[in-house]
């Protein structure tokens, strides 16, 4: 039997070291990663020159939307090319451009609607995050399923900028908050699986933590359309 077979004990236990030791770094870099984002939105929103600039000017507005996609595709595209150093501060860069593109979002939003639906968006993360980790089955089919949920958000959001639809923009939201709980349980079983394989290092924490990142904060940013008071 597996459990008098001491190689076999011996390789677990490995496993589940190398498991844990990934996870651990993921989240510290994406604790990192949105403790910067929430530090720079707070500077933005109480810098009027600040503000002047991302909000005066469609062109620098834009500009940090576009420099933020160039950054995730970098990080995701290159990572075996990267240095470590260079993916950590790839990483940290992104969490501040996309805190000052952010901040735009915090000013329609009241203080006290922000904080609870970062905490509710915080356990629906948390609880899904932890079932991705300890669950036995395989999620493999739950990445095409997700991610073909991903792509129709990102369509209709395009085509309702031009359409202005407050109907599809809740339609849109709600799928969203559906596809991202899923992506956080998928994402973290994925980099379970990576651990299991041997994967480890800053880099693939890195990357791990951009994809929860990405996961925690399209949550939340789904979720402040239902529970958000605008101000």
């Amino acid at each position: 039997m597996n459990e008098l077979n001491p190689i076999y004990t011996r390789s677990s236990t490995q496993v589940i070291v190398k498991q844990n030791a990934l996870i651990r770094q993921v989240y510290a870099w994406m604790g990192a990663g949105l403790a910067v984002t929430a530090l720079m939105a707070l500077v933005t929103l109480s810098s009027p020159a600040l503000l002047k600039a991302v909000l005066g000017n469609k062109l620098v507005f834009y500009g940090l939307m576009i420099g933020e996609l160039a950054l995730v595709f970098t990080l995701s595209g290159a990572i075996n090319r990267l240095r470590a150093a260079t993916a950590t501060l790839i990483f940290i860069m992104y969490s501040v451009l996309n805190g000052i593109t952010l901040s735009v979002v915090f000013l329609a939003y009241t203080a006290n609607s922000i904080t609870s639906t970062f905490v509710i968006t915080a356990g629906m993360f948390g609880a899904m995050s932890v079932y991705g980790y300890l669950t036995k089955r395989d999620l493999t089919s739950w990445g095409s399923f997700l991610f073909m949920g991903l792509i129709g958000i990102v369509i209709a959001s395009i085509v309702n900028i031009f359409v202005g639809s407050s109907a599809v923009s809740w339609v849109v939201s709600g799928i969203g908050v559906i596809v991202f709980t899923g992506l956080t349980a998928y994402d973290t079983w994925k980099i379970k699986e990576m651990a299991a394989q041997g994967t480890e290092g800053r880099k693939p924490a890195i990357l791990g933590a951009l994809t929860l990142y990405l996961d925690f904060i399209n949550l939340f940013l789904m979720l402040l359309r239902f529970t958000g008071s605008r101000r």
